[in-house]
């Protein structure tokens, strides 16, 4: 038997695979591998704990997070980092003009909602809150668009420690939270849900006024930011009378405890 020579396209392509297995390998360096699968830097969840009953406002969660952000601490004011659903949004509020004069205050009330007396007490909660656990809770009550917006921005120097709590009933929610990043790797993002249900609802504060509603919302914070670091922390929302151990109204400040 006469073998049979390989086919001029047989050996065309045996000689392509010797060039290409000769041929010297492009490989990408380490870096620019690392640049180009390197994540976007975490930025904090704001609107997080809005309304779970759009029926309440007769707007969408999408709509109320824009609200939110357009009406006080956009995520790109805070980080120069835009956040959320992209559609139409109202214009941000920036009323530098609305901030008290003198040192900053940790509570602001440019609604009305809370007595004089209960500002006191929860400006005293909060500043003992910081001075024990390093944590900034700030808090803006307001009804949009009377508020000073992105101005408290610089006004509290807010960064990756610090909480804002913005308490506005037109959201339909009164309860939204602007979580810094230092702070939303410490408490699950589960227990803003939980405490936007318990005491934020328009319902609750509909019933039992607005003042009820934000004093609840910072002993329950209160209470959490205690608690020792673990997979129970910031499990129970707290912050009613019979709800011990509780940081708040009803809670050290009455009992001592």
């Amino acid at each position: 038997i006469t073998p049979t020579r390989p086919s001029r396209t047989r050996r065309s392509t045996h000689a392509r695979m010797q060039v290409a297995a000769s041929a010297p390998r492009t490989t990408i360096a380490p870096a620019k591998v690392a640049r180009a699968t390197r994540r976007a830097p975490r930025v904090p969840v704001a609107c997080r704990a809005s309304s779970t009953d759009d029926r309440d406002v007769g707007t969408s969660f999408a709509d109320r997070c824009g609200r939110l952000a357009a009406s006080t601490l956009t995520a790109a004011a805070l980080l120069a980092a835009p956040i959320g659903p992209a559609h139409a949004r109202l214009e941000g509020v920036n009323n530098p003009q609305m901030l008290p004069p003198g040192p900053p205050q940790e509570v602001l009330d440019v609604a009305g909602y809370l007595t004089k007396g209960e500002i006191a007490r929860l400006t005293t909660e909060v500043r003992n809150l910081e001075k024990d656990t390093g944590y900034k809770l700030r808090v803006l009550a307001q009804a949009y668009p009377k508020t000073p917006g992105l101005a408290v921005k610089d006004y509290w120097n807010v960064d990756d420690d610090t909480v804002v709590f913005v308490a506005d009933p037109g959201l339909g929610n009164i309860l939204n939270f602007s979580v810094g990043h230092n702070v939303d790797l410490e408490v699950p993002p589960s227990f803003w849900t939980r405490l936007s249900g318990k005491y934020g609802t328009k319902f609750y504060w509909q019933e039992n006024g607005e003042e009820a509603s934000i004093s609840n919302a910072v002993s329950a914070i209160d209470t959490c930011f205690r608690e020792d670091p673990g997979k129970l922390k910031c499990q129970k929302v707290q912050g009613e009378l019979g709800e011990e151990p509780s940081s708040g109204k009803f809670g050290k400040a009455w009992f001592g405890s």
